[in-house]
């Protein structure tokens, strides 16, 4: 292999070449006596037990009787030889050599003196049947940026001055408290406006993006996979550096700033994290040894035929210890407030994509993917154990039971679940044309049969918005203002339904086109008074959303929910309450689902008393109409709705009125 000339940084003269890979040998090339693991450490990995496989394998500067190098630790259990080569040694396989332990565990590992932070280097590996490979490191925490695709000795040293936030987390992170996250992907939130095809760096991006979340309100961010992968289409979602955040925007140090500063402003951090699949790339796992290590052996189970990419296998202990560790690193050296976790469903089920006679049951006959749901069940007891205060979010589509119930009851022991048939039932009812509406109010109530079921988050994503689906407004009925009206009209449903809330960047200002991933935002839209409106309404939804208990602190609960009307249906006007802790902690919303207006119309209320409108959708301040209700609204004697005391109140035309109880 040529001489690389895209190294980083060098700590090392080149040394000289040798030209026949030498046998295989069981003394470390520098320093036979140095290794960071301990036999605790094997009997850990082993057992698919070790949480943090981070602080052992890998590469690590670190100085051996007096002498500063690496020590490089590689689990390539199929190999006969491996050696590190990268531009200290003029990529010479045969010039630094491993040692293979002699515990059977299937690691080599050795130190390699004068070489340090910055040096780029890969494995080459021979695998006992002659085949020769060159791999980057599993356990890297760097990567050269795309294209390339060798790894990096680096460190996750940073001093974190978020304190604050570290120790207050578990109040800000609760499930007891609102929950407002914004999906980003890096790579096209914002680009440079003078330069559109630059991508900007992590500090670029954090000075644009803290202040604006802070502006909008939102509590959290979900960041779509950081990770280190080759393929800009993927989205993230084929990975190839699991330990490394993706050196197309800068350091992982610059990646640590980011979220230290969103954390200065008391804004969570939840990272998309990806155990289900990944690529067959020639320098990522797939076959790392020249076998199948990371990956299931029988294709019925390691491959996955929608992403054309490849399963772990979760039956396989050193896997399970490569996972979970994963899973820990993130919460551990970058301080994220919580895992997203893609994909739940593909790997709950064998059959999932396949047809009959594509799949294998379980030894119980049924098609339950055993092994990956105890690994579910260790990785959250894993990560609540450790860090009580973080969070897992299931994205899983299916009607498994007890995704969001602790491992003791026999759940799988996630935090929260994204709600799957509340976002496309909702989305179904909105697209149609509000003359139909009145007979597919089902679509709007169904949700509350299963919403306490789990602990359910609700997600508009990126996956909404992609593939032809068209942008959220777009998919709306009506001319530009109907279209947007019934955004605003969504957003209030949305964000006064029980459950947590995911929304994707653009939609807060109602993007026209669907996403990009290659390109910006369509910022420029933010100088046409519909956009802007959009965006102050959900500015004013945050606001109201953390302002009242009753909309998050139940939100789990059946007691936190009372449907008040739903039988409507020729007026399509849906009225239902939302309650907090204390009896008095109310808030009545009520919905009008077509562009007529209604004066006057009459509501049940839960108590005798003072209502005031604390939101309006139609609010001029939103591209509405400004029909309001500016006074109080005193309850009358007269009963209504199943309730012995109402109100008459004015509700706009593709509107949404929330009415909160005034106490003395």
């Amino acid at each position: 292999m040529a001489k690389r000339t895209t190294k980083t940084q060098s700590t090392s003269p080149v040394a000289t070449p040798e030209t026949q890979v030498p046998a295989p040998t069981s003394a470390a090339p520098e320093n036979e006596s140095y290794s960071r693991l301990t036999d605790f450490d094997i009997y850990l990995f082993r057992a698919g037990k070790h949480t943090r496989l981070y602080e052992k394998l890998g590469s690590h500067v670190v100085e051996v009787n007096g002498i500063v190098g690496t020590y490089f630790a590689v689990w390539a259990p199929a190999a006969r030889y491996v050696s590190v080569i990268g531009d200290f040694n003029g990529w010479n396989k045969g010039s630094h050599p491993l040692s293979v332990r002699w515990d059977s565990s299937g690691i080599w590992e050795g130190f390699i003196p004068h070489i340090g932070r910055g040096e780029v280097y890969k494995y080459a590996i021979t695998h006992e049947g002659g085949r020769e490979l060159e791999k980057g490191d599993p356990f890297a925490l760097r990567w050269e940026t795309p294209p390339h695709t060798a790894s990096v000795v680096w460190d996750t040293w940073y001093e974190w001055k978020d304190d604050y936030w570290m120790r207050n987390r578990g109040k800000f992170n609760a499930l007891n408290k609102p929950m407002s996250v914004y999906e980003l992907h890096l790579n096209s939130w914002r680009r440079d406006p003078s330069e559109p095809k630059r991508q900007l760096s992590y500090g670029e991006i954090a000075d644009a993006l803290v202040p604006y979340i802070k502006e909008m309100g939102f509590t959290h961010i979900e960041f779509m996979p950081v990770m280190e992968h080759p393929y800009d289409p993927s989205w993230g979602y084929q990975i190839t550096g699991y330990f490394a955040p993706t050196s197309r925007f800068g350091t992982p140090q610059d990646f640590m700033r980011l979220i230290e500063r969103l954390h200065e402003e008391n804004i969570g951090v939840f990272l998309d994290w990806v155990p289900s699949h990944f690529p067959n790339d020639a320098h990522g796992l797939y076959e790392f040894d020249g076998s199948h290590v990371y990956e299931h052996p029988d294709p019925r189970k390691g491959y996955h035929p929608d992403w054309k990419s490849y399963i772990f296998n979760y039956g396989r202990n050193e896997v399970r210890s490569f996972l979970l560790s994963n899973a820990l690193f993130w919460l551990d050296r970058f301080h994220a407030d919580g895992l997203r976790v893609d994909a739940v469903a593909s790997m709950l089920y064998l059959d999932y994509s396949r047809n009959h006679g594509e799949w294998e049951p379980n030894v119980f006959g049924g098609r339950e993917n055993l092994e990956a749901i105890s690994l579910f069940k260790e990785l959250n007891e894993a990560v609540y154990k450790e860090y009580p205060d973080a969070q897992t979010i299931a994205e899983e589509s299916t009607a498994f039971p007890g995704v969001t119930r602790p491992t003791y009851t026999g759940g799988l022991g996630f935090g929260m679940k994204w709600m799957m048939g509340w976002m496309n039932d909702t989305l179904r009812y909105f697209q149609r044309d509000p003359y139909y509406r009145r007979w597919h109010q089902d679509e709007l109530t169904f949700s509350t049969v299963y919403a306490f079921s789990e602990n359910f988050m609700l997600p508009f994503s990126h996956d909404e918005v992609v593939y032809g689906k068209k942008s959220l407004v777009s998919k709306m009925p009506g001319d530009e203002w109907q279209r947007f009206a019934n955004l605003r009209l969504l957003y209030t449903y949305m964000f006064t339904h029980p459950g947590t809330k995911l929304l994707f960047m653009g939609s807060e200002f109602g993007q026209t086109s669907e996403w990009k991933f290659e390109g910006s935002l369509d910022w420029h839209l933010l100088d046409y008074a519909p956009h802007q409106g959009v965006q102050e309404c959900m500015k004013a939804l945050n606001k109201l959303y953390r302002n009242e208990p009753a909309l998050y602190e139940l939100n789990f609960a059946q007691e936190g929910f009372d449907w008040i009307d739903t039988m409507d249906r020729e007026n399509s006007i849906i009225v239902y309450a939302r309650k907090g802790t204390r009896t008095k902690e109310q808030v009545v919303i009520v919905l009008n689902m077509t562009p007529t207006p209604r004066t006057d119309y009459r509501v049940g209320v839960p108590l005798e008393g003072t209502w005031v409108e604390v939101f309006n959708s139609d609010d001029k301040a939103f591209f509405g109409s400004g029909l309001l209700n500016p006074e109080p609204l005193n309850s009358q004697p007269e009963s209504w709705h199943g309730r012995e005391n109402s109100i008459q109140v004015s509700i706009p035309p593709l509107g949404a009125v929330v009415l909160k109880y005034q106490t003395a």
